[in-house]
């Protein structure tokens, strides 16, 4: 965390000074904004949180409840999110809240006692090392908190508009060309109707958006026609896993079980069996008595007998996604103008089981969020908006297709023969969050060279490693020092050189600082400075005590704030015997790594690179229409 650049800092340094449109911030909603955002759960509230970084971006977030979201019904945090809760600021606080899942055990039926199951394996959570995030559970409502607490600490003071529902919306012309009709959802003035006038809408309000209906998007999917209950409570049990994550199979069902925070609460999938196609939600009125009779016949000889239930409800697995995720879709026509987008179960919708709904969403609208602000700063043209259908829809039909074999395993529905404890290892990484491969655009360079940093393929997102920052000798895992704050990253990999001599890192700094066709000149206005649009950081393979942080070249050290101090913290080193170097797969020349504001791999280009890397970025910041 860097302060103080901009004057002496005595209080909580993460609440950032009010600025523009978080000066005097009024309590009621504006008529016109640039982005309206419908709905605060996950896909909203992350959309809305990146927003209002930029004081000078009016972004308001409604939502048809009267407060806060008390009761959350997802509460599977895989790592991936933990990632990216550190660039939004509270990964450390979150984690000490959560319950943690290090191993997950499975339970089988006894051949010994097939009406009895016996514990038959027990995995690793992580057994391959994915990440150095941990995988967590903790209550919606708590990762809703987080986010708007950090909304309330930016310049902005963003906050949610309470007790508004959305009606329908138009799309025209002008300045504000989408118009949208609202309705008081609660209070005095319930019922009464209200129309606003925006740039763009985020459609992040759930399986039943109303935003989706408006862009005539459709769902493409059906009902899998297998039915579960789900169950938070505290219990008395003689469960010897209760406090660990099972996946349980006996002649009797099947149960998928996730402790919970806070020591005694846990949740319980309980499989209730195939549903007939003409059902018509019957099994949605299974009373909560069957679902934990079921629950305690497929834990036999174990018993559960709940204390306090603190919610339940049954569900049919659906596995949907929409035709398209905004009102644009896939057109070739670049000049079309996308303004409404849809994130999180507004078009995508699957089973609980894998954990990836609150997850998906949040990466849905981290995407769309960075993009918004940059083309609102008048950084880039509409042309960057058309990718965010192009990316996501993707995404979310690899989720459709992952849930289906899983979900169809968890209900016994075995298509091979391999059993559901080796499909879970073998797929870790997938529900961890960190398949997401994002195709060459615009945004994800056609003409990387991957063979120079192996260690961080294009299009997915930068794995981090730890390294030494010079000025300090502290070393931290330097992906997380990435914040949500819309810059773009240029990780620069030195050759064999050390700092201050003669070569090709030397030679790129300066270009970085000085030459006209530059990103960090180019695109840069007037009065900002080098690191407004971009954080460059270089990596040394000398030890830091090997040099002082004033061999580093200058462009290294850029000068921020209005006193122009310069920033000495982003030169770094190998940890000796851990060089990041040979984790990574670095050429011994070097080479330059260009990470994306949502922390995906964008680019790899050699030292000398300079022309290929101003050309990328010539294409990200291009305002032609």
């Amino acid at each position: 965390m860097q302060f103080n650049h901009h004057g002496y800092v005595s209080e909580n340094p993460r609440i950032k000074p009010a600025a523009g449109i978080g000066i005097d911030r009024s309590p009621n909603l504006p008529e016109t904004m640039d982005v309206l955002i419908v709905g605060s759960g996950p896909a909203g509230i992350v959309a809305a949180a990146q927003l209002s970084v930029f004081p000078e971006i009016t972004t308001c977030l409604i939502e048809k409840r009267g407060g806060r979201l008390e009761l959350g019904h997802a509460d599977g945090i895989q790592a991936r999110s933990v990632e990216t809760f550190a660039a939004f600021g509270f990964a450390n606080e979150i984690i000490d809240e959560a319950y943690r899942i290090t191993e997950t055990a499975f339970w089988t039926p006894d051949p010994l006692a097939p009406e009895h199951i016996v514990r038959s394996r027990v995995t690793d959570d992580d057994p391959q090392g994915i990440s150095e995030f941990p995988h967590l559970i903790v209550n919606q409502a708590r990762v809703l908190d987080y986010f708007r607490e950090f909304m309330g600490r930016q310049p902005s003071r963003n906050a949610p508009y309470y007790g508004y529902e959305f009606v329908d919306l138009t799309i025209g012309e002008g300045e504000y060309p989408v118009e949208v009709r609202l309705r008081r959802s609660t209070g005095e003035r319930e019922g009464e109707e209200l129309t606003v006038r925006t740039k763009y809408v985020v459609g992040g309000d759930g399986a039943h958006s109303g935003v989706r209906k408006a862009i005539g998007a459709t769902h493409q999917g059906k009902i899998s026609y297998h039915a579960w209950g789900v169950v938070d409570m505290v219990a008395d049990t003689d469960f010897p896993d209760i406090r660990t994550k099972c996946i349980i199979t006996s002649n009797q069902g099947h149960i998928l079980h996730i402790p919970r925070e806070g020591g005694y609460l846990f949740r319980s999938y309980v499989d209730l069996g195939r549903v007939p196609e003409n059902d018509d939600h019957e099994v949605r009125k299974t009373p909560l008595e069957e679902i934990v009779r079921r629950l305690n016949a497929i834990v036999a000889p174990y018993r559960i007998v709940p204390k306090e239930v603190a919610w339940w409800s049954v569900y049919e697995v659906g596995h949907r996604v929409t035709d398209r995720f905004d009102e644009v879709g896939l057109d070739p026509d670049m000049d079309r103008e996308a303004r409404v987008f849809i994130c999180g179960d507004a078009c995508h919708t699957h089973s609980a089981k894998a954990g990836q709904g609150m997850n998906v969403s949040m990466q849905d609208s981290w995407n769309i969020g960075w993009k918004l602000a940059q083309v609102l700063r008048g950084y880039s043209s509409h042309k960057l908006l058309r990718t965010y259908n192009a990316e996501r829809q993707q995404i979310a039909q690899d989720l459709i297709d992952f849930d289906l074999s899983w979900s169809g395993r968890m209900a016994g529905n075995t298509p091979d023969d391999e059993c559901i404890e080796d499909f879970y290892v073998r797929t870790a990484e997938f529900p961890a969050g960190f398949m997401t491969e994002y195709k060459p655009s615009m945004i994800i360079s056609g003409r990387a060279r991957q063979e120079l940093a192996t260690g961080y393929p294009l299009g997915k997102r930068f794995k981090s490693y730890e390294a030494v920052r010079r000025c300090d000798a502290v070393p931290l895992h330097i992906g997380h020092q990435h914040e949500a704050d819309g810059r773009w990253r240029v990780y620069v990999f030195a050759d064999a050189a050390a700092p201050g001599e003669d070569g090709p890192v030397t030679d790129f700094a300066r270009w970085w600082a000085e030459a006209p066709d530059s990103p960090a000149v180019r695109h840069t206005r007037p009065g900002d400075d080098l690191n407004t649009l971009f954080d460059a950081k270089v990596i040394y393979r000398q030890p830091h005590r090997s040099y002082d942080i004033t061999d580093v070249p200058a462009g290294f050290r850029p000068k921020n704030g209005p006193f122009q101090v310069e920033d000495w913290n982003q030169a770094w080193s190998a940890v000796p015997g851990d060089s990041i170097f040979g984790a990574r797969g670095i050429s011994e020349n070097g080479a330059i790594v260009v990470v994306r504001p949502d922390q995906y791999v964008a680019d790899i280009q050699p030292l000398t690179g300079t022309a290929e890397i101003a050309e990328f970025f010539d294409g990200v910041f291009d305002l032609t229409d």
